[in-house]
């Protein structure tokens, strides 16, 4: 069956500011998305004001791991990551080096009230790619922004549903989510590769280290 994740990396756009990133669109199949959309973890996992930082539900925070992917879009979809196939293309479009990494998936329940503080993704992480996966009305306007040095937010993301915002992380990579009004929910997937630096396991997709 052909990876659609492989053939929209490959269609991915460069764009330079404010720093090296790749917009993606139609990232996942119908039934990877569907998938995503049925699974509620309950209103403890939705999450409005946090301060600016997602570590601070930790606890309460949703990952794609050996157990939940017993559900069949959910297994297809870190199968289609993690596939060789993948990493080398996400290698070729935007030279992130993923020898030995580990695929970590996030589902992201953010209410009213959300926002991020701009911030860099620590170095144990090998890759970000944030896909938008929400289907209320103005969700478009709920992509990430990428911010400069400064912290000022600089372009938007699409959160257009099953679009892509791709990058290396790195010094350069300041992004955040400046305060806007939620009606609904913004739903979205975090597909991170992770080094052998990463400590917690439980977040793995496979459940094991690099």
């Amino acid at each position: 069956m052909p990876n659609q994740a492989v053939a929209s990396v490959r269609a991915a756009e460069e764009r330079a500011w404010p720093f090296a990133h790749w917009v993606l669109d139609d990232v996942l199949p119908p039934s990877v998305c569907a998938a995503l959309l049925a699974w509620d973890p309950g209103a403890d996992a939705h999450g409005g004001d946090t301060g600016g930082r997602r570590d601070a539900r930790n606890g309460r925070r949703v990952f794609v791991t050996p157990e939940t992917r017993r559900v069949p879009g959910l297994d297809r979809l870190a199968r289609m990551f993690d596939a060789v196939e993948a990493r080398e293309a996400i290698s070729a479009r935007c030279g992130a080096r993923l020898a030995g990494t580990a695929l970590r998936l996030e589902l992201c329940l953010d209410t009213d009230g959300f926002w991020l503080e701009p911030h860099t993704d620590i170095g144990a992480k090998k890759l970000t790619l944030l896909i938008a996966l929400s289907t209320d009305a103005g969700a478009a306007e709920w992509g990430t922004d990428l911010m400069t040095a400064d912290g000022k937010p600089a372009a938007r993301a699409s959160g257009a549903f099953n679009s892509g915002l791709m990058f290396v992380p790195g010094d350069e990579s300041w992004h955040g989510f400046v305060r806007r009004p939620i009606q609904g929910l913004r739903r979205s997937l975090i597909v991170n590769f992770v080094s052998s630096e990463w400590r917690a396991l439980g977040e793995l997709a496979f459940g094991s280290a690099c």
